[in-house]
Order: structure tokens, then C-alpha cells, then sequence
């Protein structure tokens, strides 16, 4: 194992936090890379990683040597890239994690033509809603939608999401149809559990913000099974467009307060933050946003 090996064990046992980690995502053994960190520190005549039994701390010189390893394996990744990308196919593995409505709704039929289109890339894809740390991890780019709030990942945004009120006709007939936002309150809401549930904010046509506070009476953390409690007329759901545009279609759903303005959201993908993307990760990334675009497919019927 070479300089530029020993500078990738190193990154590695600082960017999940242990040996541990490091060798679990390297699928080696934790005395391998203690072995390979020790022999690094001593060619070096430094102490990079102040280890203990329980945790690792990285010195002040493992802090400037994590630096510029990152920006040498950085350049080594995107020369590498540059002269073979031509020449050859997407290959390896990539590690995405994918939120799971939108995941199983979008993103596999996108990532099925995308593998169609790379059939040496191998895929490891992790469904959950819940946010992960991705370096620890050692995911290479994870979707996200809403406001991103880690400011040490970088991100791209993929494609708008919309937000829609909606009910069964049935539900509507029974209840009435709400006409201004404060009638909501007068109404059984079906809101995702994941949410801020401060508050609704409407735009009027003509230009008037408004909130409107409301308390859920049903409340679940998956979004379709929401949809589908509003199918069977249970109440008003609150939920992006990609969830609801086949039920909107069919008009099993039908907009409420359609001519009131909601919040737009982004679909986000975010990854590590390194100097230059591998080139597997930025082809998909590219892919994604050309196939979603600024009028996604689901916004558009």
C-alpha cells in the first residue's frame, strides 16, 4: 500500500470519527488500519490521531495534513476521471440514501434507466425520511427535500417540489368545501408528522401572506398512507404534489383553495464536501436534474 493509500485510511479514520467506522466502511480489519495509520505516523515523525480506548482526536498537524491529503486524493480523483471517463463506462459502487416516497415514487424508475444506461455501476440504496450523517456513513449522496441545514455538505437542487391541499369529492360533499383558509379550522387535517406544524402559509392572488394555525387530526410520518386516509375521506391533506399528482389526475383528490399560493420547496442532492465529485456521482446528479427539470413530470398534470 502506497503514499496515496495511507493518505485515504488516514481521511477515512477522521471522517467517521474512529478506526472502527473506518474499517467497517473500508471492509477491512480494525488492526489493519491501526497498523496502517501507526506506520503512516511514523514515516511522517508526527502524531496524526491522539487515540484512547473510547474515541480519537486529531492533532493540530493531523488537522494541516487532513488538508492537503484532501485536496492531493481530490486532484488524483478528478485526473483520473478526466482521462477515463471518455474511454470507460461508470463502474464501482455508489452508495445513495433516498427519502421513501419520493425515492420508490421517482427516483427508482430514474435510477432504473440510469443503470440501464451504465450497466457496470453498482447501486447500494438506503430508504429512510430520516437524515443521516453521510460522511459517517460513507454515503456518496443523499436526496433531500425541504431547507438543508448542514452547511458542511454541498448541495444541487434537482427540482422544485410544490405543496397542494386536497380532499376526496365524497369528503367535500359531506363536510363543504373550505373557500378561505381561516375554514380549514372547521375541518379534520391530515398533516405529515415530520412537519412544522406552526403553521400554513398562504399567498393570495392578490399578493396577502397569511398563516393559518392548525392543529392535525390525523398525523403519520409516510406520506402515501396519508394520501390514501384522504382517498377514503378521512379529512384534508396537506402534501407535495409528487405524492398526490396521480390521485389529482384521476380526481380520486381534488384541490382545495386552489387559487392560494403555498410554499415551494427543493429537492436537493447532497454529498460530501470534496473539491472535484467522482465522476459516477456528478453523472447521475447531471441525469437527475435533465430528466426532473424545473417542471417536474408530477407538477405538470
Amino acid at each position: 500500500m502506497g503514499q496515496l493509500e495511507d493518505m485515504y485510511v488516514f481521511l477515512r479514520v477522521v471522517e467517521t470519527g474512529s478506526i472502527t467506522k473506518a474499517a467497517e466502511q473500508m471492509n477491512t480489519a480494525k488492526s489493519a488500519v491501526s497498523k496502517r495509520l501507526a506506520l503512516l505516523e511514523h514515516k511522517l515523525g508526527i502524531k496524526l490521531i491522539n487515540r484512547t480506548t473510547r474515541m480519537s482526536s486529531i492533532t493540530e498537524a493531523g488537522q494541516r495534513y487532513y488538508q492537503r491529503s484532501k485536496l492531493i486524493l481530490d486532484e488524483v480523483e478528478e485526473l483520473n476521471s478526466q482521462t477515463s471517463s471518455s474511454q470507460r463506462a461508470l463502474a464501482g459502487t455508489l452508495n445513495i440514501a433516498v427519502p421513501l416516497s419520493f425515492g420508490l415514487s421517482h427516483l427508482a424508475p430514474a435510477l432504473d434507466v440510469f443503470l440501464q444506461q451504465h450497466a457496470d455501476l453498482k447501486l447500494n440504496v438506503t430508504f429512510s425520511d430520516q437524515k443521516i450523517d453521510i460522511v459517517e456513513q460513507g454515503v456518496d449522496l443523499a436526496f433531500r427535500i425541504g431547507q438543508l441545514d448542514d452547511s458542511s455538505l454541498q448541495a444541487r437542487k434537482i427540482a422544485p417540489i410544490h405543496h397542494v391541499l386536497c380532499a376526496s369529492p365524497d369528503y367535500l360533499k359531506a363536510y363543504g368545501e373550505p373557500r378561505v383558509p381561516s375554514d380549514l379550522k372547521h375541518h379534520k387535517m391530515l398533516r405529515y408528522s415530520g412537519a412544522d406544524h406552526s403553521g400554513l402559509h398562504f399567498l393570495s392572488q392578490d399578493g396577502i401572506a397569511q398563516v393559518i394555525n392548525l392543529e392535525p387530526h390525523f398525523s403519520a410520518n409516510n406520506g402515501d398512507f396519508l394520501k390514501s386516509l384522504a382517498e377514503s375521506s378521512h379529512g384534508i391533506c396537506y402534501l407535495p404534489t409528487f405524492i398526490v399528482w396521480q390521485s389529482l389526475a384521476t380526481q380520486s383528490l381534488v384541490p382545495v383553495l386552489a387559487e392560494y399560493q403555498l410554499q415551494t420547496m427543493h429537492a436537493y442532492a447532497v454529498y460530501p464536501p470534496n473539491r472535484h465529485l467522482p465522476v459516477k456521482v456528478r453523472s447521475l446528479i447531471d441525469f437527475l436534474v435533465d430528466r426532473f427539470g424545473d417542471n417536474p413530470y408530477w407538477q405538470q398534470s
